[in-house]
């Protein structure tokens, strides 16, 4: 996890409390959240449950009903506390924290008997840890949009700050694994070089690999070459513009992207400027689609077993 200011963590918080993240399997992954550690607590008693959904104002939860959670809920005046518990990268030691709530009711879950949503109100603004994990999230989620055309040009420095393992890759096309060299990229698209003959290509479907390292992560990015470009004194080597499948672009890449361009706008704001953009004739990406992205419906977890517990099943320190 990384160490953002308060000023930073702040503004995450102003700018995305009211919007609600539903926790799909993509999710859960990008947030290294730990499903069997997070627990409700009521009184002195703990119950496993699923996080459905969450803002920083409240949650909703997937709770089993029939181990006695309604009645606690009435004799604690309906207050509670959700353990969040989430993988550090920095340490072996989790990162975990309890945010206080009060349920607002409940209603049935996918029509079951036993498995009810609560919803929870938090009573307060929820730890940092929390803030930043998700904000980093929703930030990289809505400049996906609204940067998607913005390209970055693979120099060293720029190589180092995204922690980019390398220019080297491969690119899938109809399944063949071929080599190329990365020229920049964004949310959206890529440019890369490699051997080849731009009329076969042009069009073709195509996956490219990405890999990143601190930590280690391998993305494959899918979508089709749009264009191709003559290399100057290389006859044998072309340059294609690769159009990437936005509903397919994972989170992972996005907030990788997102992470670097929010470093170069810090950067510009310390020295008084925003960061200047390429001119076209120095190798400014070019504009490969302004086609909106389409929205990716969620996935939800799976509810928990209908089971009670008196302590939770694994203790994480917060951080």
């Amino acid at each position: 996890m990384g160490i953002l200011t308060s000023q930073k963590i702040s503004a995450y918080y102003e700018r995305y409390k009211n919007i609600e993240i539903t926790y799909s399997k993509e999710i859960i992954q990008v947030t290294n959240l730990i499903t069997q550690q997070v627990v409700l607590k009521c009184v002195s008693d703990f119950w496993p449950c699923v996080i459905y959904s969450s803002s920083f104002t409240g949650a909703k939860i997937v709770v089993n009903i029939n181990s006695g959670l309604p009645q606690k809920l009435q004799q604690s005046n309906n207050l509670v506390s959700l353990r969040f518990c989430f993988k550090n990268s920095d340490s072996s030691t989790p990162v975990a924290f309890f945010v206080s709530a009060k349920a607002a009711g409940y209603t049935p879950y996918s029509g079951s008997k036993d498995m009810a949503i609560f919803q929870l109100q938090f009573l307060q603004r929820p730890p940092d840890d929390l803030i930043e994990i998700m904000g980093r999230l929703m930030d990289a989620n809505i400049n996906s949009a609204k940067r998607r055309d913005e390209r970055i040009l693979l120099t060293v420095e720029s190589i180092r700050k995204l922690k980019l393992l390398s220019k080297d890759s491969s690119i899938f096309i109809q399944g063949i694994p071929r080599r190329c060299i990365l020229r920049d990229i964004s949310f959206s698209g890529a440019k890369i070089i490699m051997l080849g003959i731009s009329k076969f290509l042009v069009n073709k479907e195509a996956a490219l690999r990405i890999d990143f390292d601190d930590p280690r992560e391998s993305f494959l990015l899918r979508g089709k070459f749009i264009r191709a470009e003559e290399v100057e004194g290389r006859k044998e080597l072309i340059a294609l513009a690769m159009q990437m499948d936005n509903a397919l672009v994972p989170m992972g890449y996005k907030i990788r992207i997102n992470d670097y361009l929010s470093q170069i706008r810090t950067e510009g704001d310390r020295r008084g400027s925003a960061p200047p953009r390429p001119s076209a004739k120095g190798g400014t990406p070019q504009t490969l689609s302004r086609t909106p992205e389409p929205a990716q419906p969620p996935e939800p977890a799976q509810p928990p077993e209908p089971a009670r517990t008196t302590e939770p099943g694994a203790q994480g320190s917060a951080r």
